[in-house]
């Protein structure tokens, strides 16, 4: 049995354990259902014709940051994504990308990434357009619902030919779709309160919010309840690999 693939961007063993724990567990996954790749560890081959499909989560990396201050890891990890698009945008090959993977695809696809619609930690209300309300991982849902967010950049605006299927009043756009089954969220839909707590405390210094609100970020968030984006995650896994 062919299996979905995760591809993971974020150094740090902790975060990158517990994000992929998460999408398991949101998803209906095994471990043996899925083949995990770290890419800051090396970049791989990919065959798309070994998987279902494939999930990309975030990282620390910024997309909008000036080339001469990326690393030569930032560097390479776009080279590879511009790379595996040109594959998976031309055989419409299912694709989830969160946060860093909506910020990577938006770029690719010709979006300017900017620091215009970031978004502090926390939870925002979503309202799904309505062409997003016929898309198969959103229909039936809630016209609104709250998801969490924590971002430095975002996407300006709607990739050209894409379809905007999510939006809110702080960040346009929240949910996109290329072609018929390549998707993005600038929200996190396999996270929870417990989830952002721990990425609150792994990276208060990396330039996300002042480390001294910290205490009060997770105070904030332990309050939240997320079930909807949750929803879209498990709508991908089942609609493209169970």
């Amino acid at each position: 049995m062919k299996k979905l693939l995760i591809l993971q961007l974020r150094p740090e063993d902790e975060t990158a354990d517990s994000e992929l724990n998460a999408i398991l567990q949101v998803g209906g996954l095994s471990p043996i259902d899925v083949e995990r790749i770290r890419l800051e560890k090396g970049i791989p081959v990919i065959d798309l014709n070994d998987y279902t499909g494939i999930i990309v989560g975030g990282s620390p990396f910024d997309v909008s940051t000036a080339d001469n201050q990326k690393s030569i890891l930032q560097k390479n990890i776009e080279a590879f994504f511009n790379t595996l698009f040109d594959d998976v945008v031309d055989r419409d090959f299912p694709f989830l990308g969160a946060c860093s993977g909506n910020g990577l695809l938006g770029n690719y696809c010709g979006a300017t990434i900017s620091t215009t619609y970031s978004e502090p930690i926390g939870s925002v209300e979503v309202r799904i357009t309505e062409e997003g309300k016929e898309d198969p991982l959103l229909k039936n849902l809630p016209e609104t619902f709250s998801a969490l967010v924590g971002h430095k950049e975002a996407c300006d605006s709607i990739p050209p030919g894409a379809v905007l299927l999510a939006t809110s009043a702080t960040c346009p756009v929240q949910m996109f779709r290329v072609k018929q089954h390549i998707y993005a969220t600038q929200f996190h839909p396999e996270a929870d309160a417990n989830e952002f707590i721990l990425r609150i405390n792994i990276y208060k210094n990396h330039g996300y919010f002042p480390p001294e609100e910290a205490n009060d970020l997770i105070n904030r968030v332990q309050k939240t309840n997320t079930p909807i984006p949750k929803i879209i995650l498990k709508h991908f896994v089942e609609r493209y690999h169970i």
